[in-house]
């Protein structure tokens, strides 16, 4: 069987039943953890245990991405490991109130490109973002590139990953935080909503926006003004426009 070429090995990569284990029970922030389809392997259960112990989300894949992912043996299990601690949004809300400041949070729907990660987060700790919350599923995968994209700054701001997202906005909601949605969908500008509370900014990805859940969910939903014939920007772009928007209206405002 001929596969795809294989891409270079990250050295974040975990391969093997025994040292997924081994890295799940030492506490490693597990960023994917990939397990092939229909594998059978006697020692799969107690990887499952031990997955199911942690809550670590499971990308069920087929024997083939394995392969292009590694050359190695790797009994059907493949994880990466985060360059970064993730924090539980559950606990950073009480800690960002106790801190004195006006919480900002960043909510990523379905961003997926690694480097549009990576610049979000660098315009995120530049603007005083506290955290950047992210999905299990369906976002950017947080390696090395992205280290390198958000030069470093991703370092300097919390990162959560939360297994979902309409729950997480429902707890800051119930925390009291306004929540505002950045969609081409909306006719308000950013004029038109006072960030002086604590708020929680919701971008999605550029091919498929904001999911319409998040947005019944939002308090607020406000528009960067475009004027030329491209029908959208970048995400990182528009993340930068946003909160460079929420940073000057809290600055103007003293709040």
């Amino acid at each position: 069987m001929m596969y795809k070429k294989t891409r270079p090995e990250s050295k974040n990569m975990i391969i093997g039943i025994r040292p997924v284990i081994e890295a799940i029970e030492a506490g490693k922030s597990i960023d994917k953890l990939f397990i092939q389809r229909g594998i059978k392997n006697p020692q799969i259960a107690e990887l499952m245990k031990c997955v199911t112990e942690h809550k670590i989300f499971i990308n069920r894949v087929p024997q083939e991405k394995l392969h292009r992912l590694t050359k190695k043996v790797h009994q059907g299990v493949v994880c990466f490991i985060s360059p970064v601690e993730y924090v539980s949004l559950e606990n950073l809300v009480p800690q960002l109130f106790e801190s004195g400041k006006i919480p900002l949070i960043l909510i990523l729907d379905r961003v997926t490109d690694v480097r549009n990660f990576g610049a979000i987060t660098r315009s995120a700790e530049c603007f005083g973002v506290d955290a950047v919350v992210i999905p299990q599923t369906e976002s950017a995968q947080v390696n090395e590139d992205a280290v390198k994209s958000s030069a470093g700054a991703i370092f300097n701001v919390s990162i959560c990953k939360e297994g979902n997202l309409l729950d997480a906005v429902n707890h800051l909601k119930d925390c009291g935080y306004s929540i505002v949605s950045c969609t081409e969908k909306s006719n308000e500008g950013f004029g038109n909503v006072d960030f002086c509370s604590p708020t929680a900014l919701i971008l999605g990805s550029e091919g498929e926006g904001i999911s319409s859940q998040l947005l019944k969910l939002s308090d607020k939903k406000v528009a960067i003004p475009i004027t030329g014939k491209t029908a959208s920007l970048n995400v990182s772009v528009a993340a930068g426009i946003a909160l460079f928007e929420v940073n000057r209206f809290r600055t103007l405002n003293n709040c």
